[in-house]
């Protein structure tokens, strides 16, 4: 098969200024996207703001013979939202990729966790992945054509202690996703889901000895698998790190059936708890309705 390109196409990177991002900027421009080049470059905790890190990618992708522009707005405002997707309209004309991938950390137990410390969070990873996402798919849908990656992580999927802010952040991104999977799918727009374990300025200490075994390399190329053309996967979320890459799935089991028109009692439902709770026989439903679809057919049998 042939090689895969980006030729003719627009890509968005949020946070590119290093790590993750970084890397999928670069390896997009090596292949023939041009790249808008996000990245407010603040620290981990989002505080603090400058141009040279995301002017850096800039240059590496140009001197490499690519074509990028730099856009320093946060994406944690409507308005920076809008400015970055617009700086791809006017340098562009289009835009066909869409990678979000800016974050920050205010790690702390659930019982001190400010106000601010939860908004903080939210408003980068959640609330920022909409203010680009929407105003990028209303492009996308013009055009007939997009790809959209989200970025979630194992404390979403799965919970870690102390980040309560950003696990919920993160897991509302697949909410997301699956979503626009749904509404985008007729336009052609394909939206997937990445956790990524990787080695980058967030995750050096939380990882210990482990970070030098995950460079964040090895997660881009199915980053970049995923934004091409030639993959038409939609609606799934991949667990990638250090070489391993797996689906990371919401499922339904088959449950138990209390009966048509039955309410239980308490301790029927306790009497039947390891049923209900049985992985043996599960479906990862594509939608809301297929869940539902379930319920109907025991209904009617």
């Amino acid at each position: 098969m042939s090689d895969i390109r980006f030729d003719n196409r627009v890509a968005i990177v949020t946070g590119a200024g290093g790590g993750l991002g970084r890397c999928h900027a670069l390896l997009l421009g090596s292949r023939g996207a041009k790249v808008v080049v996000n990245d407010l470059g603040g620290k981990t905790d989002g505080s603090g703001a400058s141009q040279s890190a995301a002017d850096t990618v800039v240059k590496e992708i140009t001197e490499a013979g690519g074509t990028a522009v730099a856009n320093y707005d946060s994406v944690s405002t409507p308005e920076g939202g809008e400015a970055i997707v617009q700086t791809a309209m006017d340098n562009f004309g289009q835009v066909d990729i869409l990678i979000n991938n800016a974050g920050i950390l205010r790690d702390k137990t659930f019982a001190k966790m400010s106000i601010d410390e939860i908004n903080l969070v939210l408003d980068v990873h959640l609330r920022g992945a909409f203010y680009v996402t929407q105003p990028a798919f209303k492009v996308m849908k013009e055009r007939g054509y997009g790809r959209l990656i989200f970025t979630t992580s194992a404390a979403g999927l799965f919970g870690n202690f102390g980040q309560a802010n950003y696990g919920a952040a993160k897991m509302g991104l697949v909410g997301l996703s699956q979503v626009l999977a749904i509404e985008g799918f007729k336009n052609n727009i394909r939206s997937n889901v990445i956790a990524p374990i990787a080695r980058t300025r967030m995750t050096e200490e939380l990882l210990g000895p482990m970070a030098d075994l995950l460079d964040p390399e090895q997660v881009t190329a199915l980053v970049a698998y995923l934004c091409s053309e030639q993959c038409d996967i939609t609606h799934e979320t991949f667990s990638i790190g250090g070489g391993r890459y797996a689906r990371a799935f919401v499922g339904v089991n088959q449950g138990w059936f209390a009966g048509k028109d039955v309410t239980p009692t308490v301790e029927t439902v306790r009497d039947n708890i390891e049923s209900i709770r049985n992985l043996d026989d599960h479906i990862v439903p594509d939608n809301a309705t297929e869940e539902l679809k379930i319920l109907g057919q025991l209904f009617n049998s």
